[in-house]
């Protein structure tokens, strides 16, 4: 079944604090890819979470702090390489008690001990949590968690992460991807967001197609954007459907604002998170 209306945030009463909105835990980052899960921070505060922590390996939480001074960081153990070990499990289990949302995946890298974190925070986390980007590729690894999660999740794969995820060698075409997707959301209920030209948003049951966005978002950076924005709106109340429907919008909304100021060919990632105002304003 089609799903036509947008969703809409509700309304911020005169007496709310930051603890009426939320406080996401942003997981990812690795040596040489801390601005992907930076990025999805700083989406997370313009997307109008209260309190945003991102969760790093020590390697380059510095760093990942230099981006923003409005969200937390936390320090997580990190082998040789820079990325995130099962050793973090403990400090994560701290972190994970008092947050509102969680999000995993962005610059997270690849490794078998990643494998298996990202596998217990999907079985074990309750909270709402959106998985993507190397979190996507860890799901992939092992595809009888998919079943069982935690609690509500949003998967955001590309399409190669979704072949990934299905299991498929080769590429799929456009709609036959879409009915893998709704097939997969319904199997383990979760929701989708099959990111592309017109994106998928789908729960198995509901779908829409996004309508905002354009070239000039096919550029590194813009998923974790939106893995961010997604983080905050179920960080405000929304449901996983509803979230992903009007964070879909809103995200390439934000893009054709800043391609009709600065050019398709010279959009980055950074700047969806500087229009998010712009593109809230304008709903």
């Amino acid at each position: 079944m089609a799903s036509s209306a947008l969703p809409r945030l509700p309304a911020r009463e005169a007496d709310s604090n930051k603890g009426d909105f939320g406080r996401a835990l942003l997981v990812g980052g690795s040596r040489g890819m801390a601005g992907s899960i930076a990025l999805s921070g700083m989406a997370a505060l313009r997307g109008g979470a209260g309190l945003v922590q991102v969760a790093v390996p020590e390697d380059c939480q510095h760093l990942v702090a230099s981006f923003e001074p409005s969200f937390m960081t936390a320090g997580l153990a990190s082998d040789g390489q820079g990325r995130v070990t099962q050793a973090a499990r403990a400090t994560l289990a701290d972190l994970l008690g008092p947050a509102t949302v969680v999000a995993c995946g962005p610059g997270l890298g690849r490794s078998d001990e990643i494998t298996d974190l990202v596998g217990w925070l999907y079985g074990a986390v309750t909270q709402p949590a959106v998985f993507d980007a190397d979190a996507l590729n860890a799901l992939a690894q092992r595809p009888d968690l998919l079943r069982s999660p935690g609690g509500p999740r949003i998967l955001t794969p590309h399409p190669g992460e979704f072949q990934r995820l299905i299991g498929n060698p080769a590429p799929l075409p456009r709609d036959l991807s879409e009915r893998e997707a709704q097939a997969l959301a319904a199997r383990c209920g979760v929701v989708i967001v099959l990111k592309g030209h017109r994106t998928l948003v789908t729960d198995g049951s509901r779908w829409i197609h996004n309508t905002t966005g354009n070239p000039g978002m096919a550029t590194g950076g813009c998923g974790d954007v939106l893995t961010g924005l997604l983080t905050a709106l179920l960080c405000q109340h929304l449901n996983g459907f509803d979230a992903a429907h009007l964070g879909t919008h809103v995200h390439g909304l934000a893009g054709d604002l800043a391609a009709e100021e600065l050019g398709e060919v010279s959009l980055i990632a950074g700047d969806l998170v500087r229009f998010l105002p712009a593109a809230f304003r304008s709903l």
